[in-house]
This record gives structure tokens, sequence and C-alpha cells, in this order.
């Protein structure tokens, strides 16, 4: 997992950087995602906060992990926030497909053996 710095502000090179990505797929993404919305300094310079550099490596999770097209991903993300979801899981991705497995065995048991009403 990609360890992002503790620092209240990003450049979009540092950010580029941390991401293995150009600058330019940052501004376009900008474009694509109103989740990703830097602020502008005085001199007119993108600065990234935390929680930006947390939705574009999401961005960069879906779109070139999973295999989703730029709608596609717009979609999740805004799917997502509408229930309430975290942008992005504190878990691994390990731990999460556990619990899921665990809540559908669940699932089962309860579609097989409904409780008596």
């Amino acid at each position: 997992m990609l360890q992002i710095p503790d620092k209240l502000y990003f450049k979009i090179g540092e950010v580029a950087a941390l991401l293995q990505l150009k600058t330019h797929v940052l501004r376009y993404w900008e474009t694509e995602f109103t989740l990703l919305q830097p602020i502008k300094s005085r001199s007119n310079q993108r600065l990234y906060r935390r929680k930006d550099v947390e939705t574009a490596l999401l961005i960069k999770e879906l779109l070139y992990r999973q295999g989703f097209t730029i709608a596609g991903a717009r979609k999740k993300l805004q799917s997502d926030k509408q229930l309430g979801l975290p942008l992005v899981s504190q878990q691994s991705p390990e731990d999460v497909l556990t619990e899921i497995k665990a809540d559908l065995i669940q699932l089962r048991r309860y579609l097989l053996n409904p409780p008596p009403e």
C-alpha cells in the first residue's frame, strides 16, 4: 500500500511522482472527476490536500488495476459517495474479500433457513 506523506498540501509534481503518473494525467482527471478538486494558490499553482491525493490514488486503482473506463470510474465514485461509503478503504484487499465472503455466507444461511415469523 502506498504511504502518503503527512503533509497538508502537495504540489502537482509531488502527487504525480507519488502516484507514478504524468502531471497532464492529473490535470485531465480534474476535468473528468468532480471529486478531484485541488485548490489553487495565489500564484495559480495546484495544491492537493490529502483527500485529493487519496482520491487520485483511488481513481488510478479503478482505471489501471480494475479496468474501469473513465465513465465507469466516475459512476462508481459517485455511487460510493451517495451511499456514504469511504472513498478509500483502510483495509487490505484480502481483508475486504474475507469480509464480503463472510457476509455472503451469512446471507446464504438466512435464505436457506429463514427465521420463523
